[in-house]
């Protein structure tokens, strides 16, 4: 079967010129004829991925982070070539969510395996996500992190230590399949799988194909408890929070007080005030990793 590796070459902190070599030694010559492709720019790779949906392509392989993962799925979601996810990102959240390992090697085993499962993902205002939408603190963070000229988590939580002071909490209006909910909040997160990245679980509870997604609000809190919510968020107990709201919904409108940033699986865009998000059920089909138990609906 054909298969194709799109690399984003400045994805991480790993350099990529080798990672062709790497990985026709771990394929499986048996079962995948590949080719290997880098990006140039950024939509690069969804120009490329589409071109093997409409090739007839199986499989299509992202070698990269969150913004590769979302830029390729996109190209082939409601398509009959499912998505492989070789995580090399800073924060690899659709890959974590579905166990898939970050180390090559073992990564090329879930390749091997070629098991693929149906998921969902989201749209907000026509534009698809496949982990996480944010509104808030999260998508301020996530516009300083894509300007900065370092890359890792350790940047990231710099940027996350430097701006928590300062943030300000915003007014939300939201409607979820039809019921309103009004609030201020530090941030808003609707989310199709369980973490941002780097196993922050924003939604612990969340099943990536169940048509819905979770409605995450943290509400305004004491500062001297930010630590203790940072514990809660990797500890995947944030929903237990007193200043965490959960909601489910299939239809799910976003009112703020004027257009500003969101968070697209961790890419800033900026959009009108208003998002219209809604559920594509089995919309992406996914190689996952078989050896670890995930929740399929």
């Amino acid at each position: 079967m054909e298969i194709c590796f799109i690399i984003n070459p400045i994805s991480g902190t790993r350099k990529k010129e080798t990672l062709p070599g790497i990985i026709r030694n771990g394929l499986d010559a048996t079962r995948f004829e590949p080719q290997f492709v880098f990006t140039e720019r950024q939509g690069h790779a969804h120009e490329l991925a589409r071109r093997e949906v409409e090739k007839g392509t199986p499989f299509v392989v992202a070698v990269g982070g969150d913004g590769t993962v979302n830029e390729i799925a996109a190209a082939l979601r409601d398509s009959n070539t499912a998505l492989g996810i070789i995580p090399s990102g800073s924060g690899n959240g659709l890959a974590r969510h579905l166990h898939i390992p970050l180390h090559l090697d073992k990564a090329l085993k879930t390749i091997n395996a070629a098991h693929v499962k149906d998921i969902d993902y989201g749209l907000v205002n026509g534009q698809p996500f496949f982990c996480t939408l944010g509104s808030g603190f999260d998508a301020h963070v996530s516009d300083l992190f894509a300007h900065s000229s370092r890359r890792g988590f350790r940047k990231y939580a710099s940027i996350i230590a430097q701006e928590f002071i300062m943030y300000r909490s915003q007014y939300y209006r939201l409607v979820i399949d039809g019921k309103p909910v009004e609030t201020k909040a530090m941030l808003v997160t609707v989310a199709n799988a369980s973490q941002y990245g780097n196993n922050g679980y924003i939604s612990p509870l969340a099943d990536i194909s169940d048509g819905e997604l979770d409605v995450c609000i943290l509400l305004p809190f004491p500062k001297l408890l930010a630590a203790t919510l940072a514990v809660r968020l990797i500890s995947k107990t944030i929903h237990r929070s007193p200043y965490y709201r959960g909601f489910k919904g299939k239809e799910i409108i976003i009112e703020r007080t004027k257009a500003d940033k969101v968070h697209l699986d961790g890419d800033p865009f900026k959009m009108d005030k208003v998002l219209n998000i809604s559920i594509i059920p089995n919309g992406l089909k996914v190689m996952v990793n078989v050896e670890k138990r995930i929740k399929f609906s």
